[in-house]
């Protein structure tokens, strides 16, 4: 451990990224399961609903507004869909990127509640830079605001043979990672940030993702957590089948206290039970509430970060390159902090509070009139429901695939499932109604012109 506190430390890195590091490294080298078997926890059966919770009145709101920060989650590139640049900056629905969006929902919020929510976003190294100048020249007010940007730490990639810092001469910035955002914990407090929102009177952490576009301040939650004695809250939805791979919710059997599963940490004998979406309902959206005088308190009884599962990812050193050397990333999950409090519990939300955006299948919909932009620059479903699309992957994985065959988004309102095969380019005047399966098996681009498609299987 003493190679990697000091290549940290020569790095600059704070005393609580490298103390959460080396918690990581010492449950990877212990050998201790990082799993989590079925027999050791039990499905949680009832949970707080939002549809049953109450707004503030007139009078709380104004204090309780005064004492919240929103935090969102900014260090993701978008590498799997071919981006080289912060994912927030992606153009999403009518030539607003999510960072946009974010921007005008914080002004927009400010403006109608009267009151100055604090805003912060967590950038990573990868993601700072194209941030900042991104916002300097549409949202520079924001720029300008006292702690706007929390940045992430980063983490040594571990040899996987020797299990000491991996080295990579030619490129030593590949030696890095990304933590994970189980990071915030450590990055707020190693920064002083955690402290400073204090000093300044806020005690409530709104978090989610900044690809999650349905995540926005939520009044009857933020009344809910304030009154309660809740130290952490996560926002959890109801599984369906499209979920059962996913992480859920649980509690251990041993202390009682809520666990976050993931399915990195499911045994293969358990698979089953993890996919079964009767018995374990309850999927995390990411979306959390924090108490930050409860965090400190938290962190500092466990001496300055918070004991997160360990998920460790086997890569290669240059992820480009799998003949280079193979490495251990090291990372933990921001959900898992849920069984690290004294107090703590989840509230169930309906599906738009969880909206992400993981793939060119989901960016197609959204850039289509199934979907809608608020006054408040939320993104919502406009359609009866939300149109299932599967893109061939060979043609459009990556954004500037997709979008070199789209001359204009389709319509799909009325659209069920939308699946295309081979590569087919979207002229502009496209319905698709109904099920709809569009089929090209030949080597050349082929185009889909003008016209309403319903209840059919096309071959070009």
């Amino acid at each position: 451990m003493d190679l990697f506190e000091k290549k940290m430390k020569d790095d600059g890195l704070s005393d609580a990224a490298i103390a959460a590091f080396r918690l990581n490294y010492e449950g990877l080298v212990s050998g201790k399961s990082l799993f989590l078997p079925e027999s050791t926890i039990e499905p949680i059966e009832e949970i707080p609903k939002l549809e049953d919770m109450k707004e503030p009145t007139d009078d709380a709101l104004d204090k309780l507004l005064a004492k919240t920060a929103v935090c969102k989650l900014n260090g993701g590139l978008g590498t799997s869909m071919g981006l080289e640049k912060a994912k927030s900056l992606l153009t999403v629905k009518d030539g607003n990127t999510f960072l946009d969006l974010i921007a005008l929902q914080v002004k927009h919020m400010r403006k109608t509640f009267k009151s100055h929510v604090r805003f912060l976003l967590m950038n990573s190294f990868s993601t700072s830079e194209d941030t900042k100048e991104f916002l300097s020249k549409d949202h520079g007010d924001i720029l300008k605001e006292k702690d706007i940007e929390l940045v992430q730490n980063k983490s040594p990639k571990v040899n996987a043979k020797t299990l000491e810092p991996a080295l990579f001469p030619e490129n030593p910035a590949l030696e890095w990672c990304p933590p994970g955002h189980g990071d915030l914990y450590a990055a707020l407090l190693g920064s002083g940030m955690l402290d400073r929102l204090l000093e300044d009177g806020i005690e409530y952490l709104f978090v989610s993702n900044s690809d999650n576009l349905g995540a926005t301040m939520d009044l009857k939650l933020l009344e809910y957590f304030a009154t309660s004695s809740k130290e952490f809250v996560m926002e959890v939805a109801e599984r369906t089948a499209v979920d059962k791979k996913g992480g859920h919710l649980c509690k251990s059997k041993e202390d009682n206290k809520m666990l976050l599963r993931e399915a990195a940490q499911c045994l293969d004998e358990d698979e089953k039970d993890f996919q079964d979406i009767t018995k374990h309902k309850f999927f995390n959206t990411n979306n959390l509430w924090i108490r930050l005088s409860g965090l400190k308190k938290a962190m500092e009884k466990e001496g300055g970060l918070l004991p997160l599962a360990l998920i460790k990812n086997s890569k290669t050193i240059d992820p480009r390159n799998k003949k280079t050397e193979k490495v251990f990333q090291l990372e933990t999950a921001m959900g898992a902090a849920i069984s690290c409090f004294d107090d703590s519990g989840a509230v169930v939300v309906p599906r738009t509070r969880f909206a992400p955006v993981k793939s060119c299948n989901d960016i197609f919909v959204l850039r289509s009139d199934a979907f809608e932009v608020t006054e408040d620059s939320r993104v919502v479903l406009k359609a009866p429901q939300t149109p299932v699309i599967k893109l061939d992957d060979d043609h459009y994985k990556m954004v500037d695939q997709m979008e070199a065959l789209v001359e204009e988004s389709p319509s799909l309102i009325q659209c069920k499932s939308l699946k295309v095969k081979g590569a087919v380019k979207f002229l502009k005047g496209v319905k698709i109604v109904g099920d709809v399966e569009i089929i090209n098996s030949g080597k050349e681009v082929a185009e889909l012109t003008s016209g309403t498609y319903k209840d059919t299987t096309i071959e070009l």
